[in-house]
């Protein structure tokens, strides 16, 4: 079965952020470690690019809404390719393809007696693109996370019947797993509790969006339209634009990640209109939080937003990756500090992680004739580093499947911190000085070379150029965390998890000069 793993469609009214970023990396992460496991992973991401919100920006700027986005949905293929994401496809709903997934999807669910006209009366955000319920303000009420002035807007519109759907929505969002973490699936309930309504799938008047079949003067409304992007994306470049065809390429999704923000769209909306298409639902939705900045919330007006595609430049991807995965718990709000960035890349990756690395590697080679040293006892599952090793494999692979990415990265550190320990406690270059511990060293530097060989495997998934970088250091391969094979062919990184066994560092193999691994973060300015 395809593991079908998708970012949100990001919406195009602007340049990429560092939320949609940390989104994106993070499933990177994700769609790594579950090829390393051996599963077939299409991992989607993609832009979202219809709406009023985008043809008003597009004539704010003296475009017209296709060239305006052509111009940012080519800013996120290039950063993604800057970050090395690993996707295996980026969509744009203004693919023409996609025209005609949206045009099949609808006749079913018309066809389902679930579409009915209505009048759509109420206060709209279009930053949003979506209705406020008893919005802030009675006499000018403003959107509550843009802090903008709400349009009121009365007109004929086409509903979903979403209020068909109540027990099925509430019976799937009990289910244990399907709305995480926790915390957000209690949001889901209290909204569902209150009884589900019917909601606009389209609007008349715009022309910048797809035309609803049938319905002269309509167009979707963005939101119905977007969300049949995860479908589309499924389509191979060869395929021609049917849903059924794309559905089975690797439907159903096994995780939609979001931002917390845009939760009732997935967890209610889309199961509800899959529902009533008569197709499977996803497996889960993961709704992660938000980042602000030295504790204040970042917007262009307060001149503190952190620019992704600078991050890049300035500190590198390994930096940025283990910062965003291993300080925040994912699915919390996250603040980014620059001290405590800085720091933490620092005390963790070069010192703790490449520091143990490169002093271990120069011993082994000058005093094993530039090989790894014998085993010994080191070899041994009972060893003090072999239990740890262990601890910390067992730990990170179960996080890593519940999307714990901070419990995996301190896992994965603490094995390394637990090896600088015990070659402090060996002192071995205090050792080689005496008669008769030549055997007892070789061991020791077995063992610390062996720990950062799992480490290395470890941060594969979450840090894929540092793991590069140590596993090169060691004479050892690469598992390619990236590889997408074909459907007969042998499933790449299958024998990742088994190379987690400790143990599989040959002794007498050479090991190659060793170079820091990991170059200390100096930020002088503020970023």
């Amino acid at each position: 079965m395809t593991y079908t793993l998708t970012t949100p469609l990001y919406y195009v009214n602007d340049k990429p952020h560092l939320g949609s970023a940390y989104t994106t990396l993070a499933c990177d992460a994700l769609a790594r470690f579950q090829r390393l496991k051996g599963e077939q992973v299409l991992f989607i991401t993609g832009c979202d690019e219809h709406g009023q919100k985008i043809q008003r920006t597009a004539e704010a700027a003296g475009l017209s809404p296709q060239a305006h986005c052509d111009a940012v949905s080519a800013q996120y293929r290039e950063l993604w390719q800057r970050w090395q994401i690993s996707n295996d496809r980026l969509i744009r709903t203004t693919d023409p393809r996609h025209r005609r997934i949206v045009e099949q999807f609808f006749a079913r669910v018309e066809a389902q007696g679930d579409i009915v006209e209505g009048r759509q009366q109420g206060w709209y955000c279009v930053a949003c693109e979506e209705f406020k319920d008893d919005p802030a303000g009675a006499e000018a009420p403003e959107c509550p996370i843009h802090r903008r002035p709400l349009e009121w807007r009365d007109e004929l519109n086409l509903f979903f019947r979403l209020s068909r759907y109540q027990q099925q929505i509430e019976a799937l969002i009990a289910q244990p797993g399907f709305i995480q973490p926790s915390s957000r699936r209690n949001e889901v309930e209290n909204f569902v509790r209150q009884g589900l309504r019917d909601f606009s799938i389209s609007r008349v008047n715009l022309p910048w969006g797809i035309p609803v079949p049938g319905h002269d003067g309509h167009t979707f409304y963005v939101w119905f339209d977007a969300l049949l992007g995860y479908i589309t994306a499924l389509l191979e470049e060869s395929d021609s634009p049917d849903l059924d065809t794309a559905l089975a390429r690797g439907w159903p999704a096994a995780v939609h990640v979001i931002g917390k923000d845009i939760l009732r769209f997935h967890a209610v909306y889309w199961p509800a209109m899959l529902l009533s298409a008569g197709l499977p639902l996803p497996r889960k939705v993961f709704g992660h939080g938000f980042l602000t900045r030295e504790g204040q919330k970042m917007g262009k007006s307060l001149g503190n937003v952190l620019d992704p595609a600078l991050l890049l430049e300035r500190c590198g991807r390994d930096a940025v990756r283990w910062y965003l995965l291993r300080d925040i718990p994912f699915g919390e709000d996250g603040d980014f500090q620059q001290q405590r960035f800085t720091d933490l890349v620092n005390n963790d990756l070069a010192n703790t992680i490449g520091n143990l690395l490169n002093r271990t590697s120069s011993m082994a080679r000058r005093w094993f004739a530039e090989t790894v040293p014998p085993a010994g006892a080191a070899g041994g599952h009972d060893h003090p580093l072999a239990l740890a090793a262990h601890q910390a494999t067992s730990t990170a692979l179960a996080a890593l499947e519940q999307l714990e990415f901070r419990t995996a990265a301190e896992a994965t550190l603490q094995l390394a911190i637990s090896a600088n320990g015990y070659l402090n406690d060996q002192a071995p270059w205090s050792r080689m000085k005496q008669e008769g511990t030549l055997e007892q060293v070789a061991a020791d530097l077995y063992a610390v070379l062996e720990a950062a060989r799992i480490v290395a495997l470890l941060l594969a998934p979450l840090l894929p150029d540092l793991a590069e970088r140590m596993l090169n250091q060691l004479g050892q391969p690469l598992p390619d965390s990236n590889a997408r094979p074909a459907d007969d062919a042998a499933t790449p990184g299958a024998d990742w998890t088994a190379r987690l066994t400790w143990g599989g560092l040959q002794s007498g193999s050479p090991l190659p000069e060793p170079s820091p691994v990991m170059a200390r973060l100096e930020l002088d300015e503020p970023l």
